[in-house]
């Protein structure tokens, strides 16, 4: 029977998605728990979630999916593996493919041969994960066929020994971050912080707000409405930009040189709340 993507998300376009939830393609009945939950995008992981003498009942399962009414994005495996080719020439004839994560990017070149191997115009997200591919970031961003990075946090963590110290991996996170801006390119996403919740996740949350990433991984649904929440603007945001644009509206003078650029902000965060149905709450 098809399920369909709950009415909010399903309207969201994903260059605005706060959470991508990856479900297992291990089992067709992680599907529908994903596609009915509060996250922004679901993405079906035929990758990491997936072992290796598994990988062409997952395909199969993952494409039967999309073929019978639902529609997610999908992570492939990477470039260098032999299950590439197979997953892009099953999901070309996908008509619920919304997009593909490329798993371990390292190279723009990947995500470009990844894009042309699918109908035109389906994006791909380059999931980076290690070191060289933090090295490339900005070549992956402008490559053609990009359309938006994520952090792999925990493969890139194992790639280069760094810990799970927010510090740590605050240069990490600030190439993905630069090199989105420099491709024109919507906010990065960040990695995935499995297993925490209230506050933890919320403080979570906060580290990605604060590094300028607009997007997080997630793997429990359960998890959803927290990262929504936290990389939606705040309340005090809101009401800050509710005053500024109220104020200009009615004929307040441009005073110092910083009136302009918070006045643009203002009006950013008024256009992502009221995308994220917060304007007017």
């Amino acid at each position: 029977m098809p399920v369909f993507r709950n009415a909010r998300a399903a309207s969201l376009p994903a260059k605005l998605s706060r959470s991508w939830l990856l479900a297992s393609a291990v089992d067709e009945k992680n599907f529908a728990p994903a596609l009915a939950s509060e996250a922004d995008s679901v993405i079906f992981d035929m990758e990491a979630a997936v072992p290796e003498d598994g990988k062409d009942e997952a395909r199969d399962r993952v494409v039967e999916a999309l073929s019978t009414g639902m529609t997610a994005w999908v992570r492939v495996n990477g470039k260098d593996t032999e299950h590439w080719a197979k997953d892009l020439a099953a999901l070309s004839k996908a008509p619920g493919l919304r997009g593909v994560m490329l798993a371990m990017t390292e190279k723009p070149e990947q995500v470009t041969h990844t894009a042309m191997r699918l109908r035109a115009g389906t994006p791909v997200l380059a999931l980076i994960e290690s070191a060289i591919g933090i090295e490339n970031a900005t070549q992956i961003a402008l490559a053609p066929g990009t359309f938006r990075l994520a952090f792999g946090v925990n493969d890139f963590r194992k790639d280069t020994g760094i810990s799970e110290d927010p510090m740590a991996l605050a240069y990490a996170r600030s190439r993905l971050v630069i090199a989105s801006r420099v491709g024109e390119l919507p906010g990065a996403i960040d990695g995935p912080s499995g297993g925490l919740s209230g506050a933890e996740l919320a403080e979570a949350c906060e580290v990605t707000h604060k590094m300028g990433m607009t997007g997080k991984l997630l793997l429990s649904p359960d998890q959803a409405v927290d990262i929504n929440k936290g990389l939606a603007p705040q309340e005090d945001e809101i009401s800050w930009a509710h005053d500024l644009l109220e104020a200009h509206a009615k004929g307040a003078k441009v005073g110092d040189g910083s009136y302009l650029p918070r006045l643009a902000r203002a009006k950013k965060i008024a256009d992502l709340a009221d995308s994220y149905g917060l304007w007017n709450a």
